[in-house]
């Protein structure tokens, strides 16, 4: 049968060899799968995704954090098969359709404070790139272009484009490409693991947000936004702070004249317990930006939200005062349909509140794993966990993935960080299945 039949299977080795010579894989040493092979993917069910030889896997990061209700969920499948006999995608310049009209009307009511208009693009590192845009050109129109700066937390991670990669604090993305980018202040991040002994999350994030403060005092007149991932910083290994730092950072936002740019791109839609990560420190951003899980990790989506001031600053006859800002794909029918079918799911089966019942449970059945001799600083913040493993293995993150396949799991660990965020559909009996194997991945390496 040829490559080119829809119906052709190809064997996990043959498509494995296949990647290898036609794709550039996202993050990715390409050299090192001379030694680990890749995982070929033919179908996904829920929480599993199967391989070409039927083998099966539990996807406990959720393809990348992006994934809500499961592989193949019937009712965002159903939603984007109706779309797509209607339209798939039309440009969003000079024309609208009912999908994103209805998605932003949806979004606004359910965002933290009054944030107004959505603009959309394809992904979260394009969210950030719209929301500096847009603060920076806000704040010249306003007749203040000496406010062109950021500041963002150590440790933060808003994306590798090189607007957003200018804002974080990622060494190993950043370090290349820094004769490309701004420069950025980053100020000291709230996450607990660095307070001191003795020192509470509570008070730590307090001391944190001082930092903030005086750098602020002294150049708030050349700062356009503050840039920051709520409650839980990603990609530098899931650090989880307390909610009084958005508290505190909000207040200083405001004495100072700072926007404050939000990015839930990967801890929105539930993820830290409850829809928002902002709704736990009962604070409104000037910027929100959203991605991965807007369109329950479906289709490439994103949206940056913004309070109405900044919005009206660019409404004027003039076309030079517009936010000349663009995507091919913004505000695609297609993604904006499987958002809607998301949003649908969350209003119907009363999601955050089965998430803290299904985060209790983990919680109970990890009390192993938080007591095994080779975790530390295990954590948790709604539907995500980590902790710290204790080995100095230089590969360590390669050889646990590998462990992982061994035991059905795929884990994805950050350093040696390993984390779950699984998608929200998963069962007891699966929650079994990740911890159980997990304390077979540790005893393994």
């Amino acid at each position: 049968m040829a490559d080119s039949d829809p119906g052709f299977n190809p064997s996990l080795k043959h498509l494995q060899q296949r990647s290898l010579q036609a794709v550039w894989h996202p993050c990715t040493q390409m050299k090192q799968h001379e030694q680990y092979p890749l995982v070929p993917v033919a179908r996904g069910q829920g929480v599993w995704l199967y391989d070409t030889d039927g083998n099966r896997y539990l996807d406990a990061i959720s393809s990348w954090w992006v994934n809500l209700f499961g592989h193949a969920n019937p009712a965002i499948n159903a939603a984007i098969r109706d779309q797509l006999e209607k339209i798939e995608h039309v440009m969003l310049a000079g024309f609208t359709h009912e999908p994103v009209v209805t998605l932003s009307e949806r979004l606004k009511r359910i965002a933290p404070g009054s944030l107004g208009h959505c603009f959309y693009a394809s992904d979260g590192a394009s969210a950030t790139e719209i929301a500096l845009k847009m603060s920076f050109h806000y704040w010249l129109l306003c007749g203040k272009p000496r406010k062109n700066r950021f500041v963002s937390l150590q440790n933060d991670y808003h994306g590798e484009t090189l607007g957003a990669l200018s804002v974080t604090d990622v060494a190993i993305f950043k370090e290349t490409y820094a004769p490309l980018l701004r420069p950025c202040t980053h100020v000291p991040t709230p996450d607990w693991r660095y307070a001191e002994s003795g020192e509470s999350a509570h008070d730590y994030a307090l001391r944190a947000a001082v930092a903030l403060e005086n750098h602020l005092a002294k150049h708030h007149d050349e700062t356009a936004a503050l840039i920051l991932e709520p409650l839980v910083q990603g990609a530098t290994g899931m650090g989880m702070y307390h909610p009084v730092y958005l508290q505190r950072a909000r207040e200083i936002c405001d004495r100072y004249q700072v926007h404050l740019i939000a990015d839930e791109i990967a801890v929105g839609f539930g993820r830290t317990g409850t829809l928002f990560a902002c709704n736990q420190a009962a604070i409104a951003p000037d910027f929100l930006c959203l991605a991965k899980g807007l369109s329950g990790g479906y289709l490439p989506l994103s949206a940056v939200m913004t309070a109405d001031t900044v919005y009206q600053a660019f409404y004027d006859d003039s076309t030079a005062r517009a936010f000349l800002h663009s995507h091919s794909h913004t505000g695609n029918a297609l993604a904006c349909r499987a958002a809607l079918a998301t949003l649908d799911i969350f209003e119907q089966d009363q999601v955050i509140a089965a998430n803290q019942k299904k985060a209790a449970y983990l919680n109970t059945r990890a009390a192993a794993l938080a007591s095994h001799p080779k975790v530390r600083n295990f954590r948790n913040c709604g539907m995500i966990w980590a902790f710290e493993a204790d080995s100095n293995e230089p590969d360590f993150a390669a050889k646990c993935f590998q462990a992982g396949l061994q035991q059905q799991l795929i884990l994805r660990p950050l350093g040696n960080t390993i984390y779950f965020m699984p998608p929200y559909v998963i069962t007891e009996a699966e929650i079994d299945h990740l911890i159980d194997g997990s304390l077979r991945v540790l005893d393994a390496i």
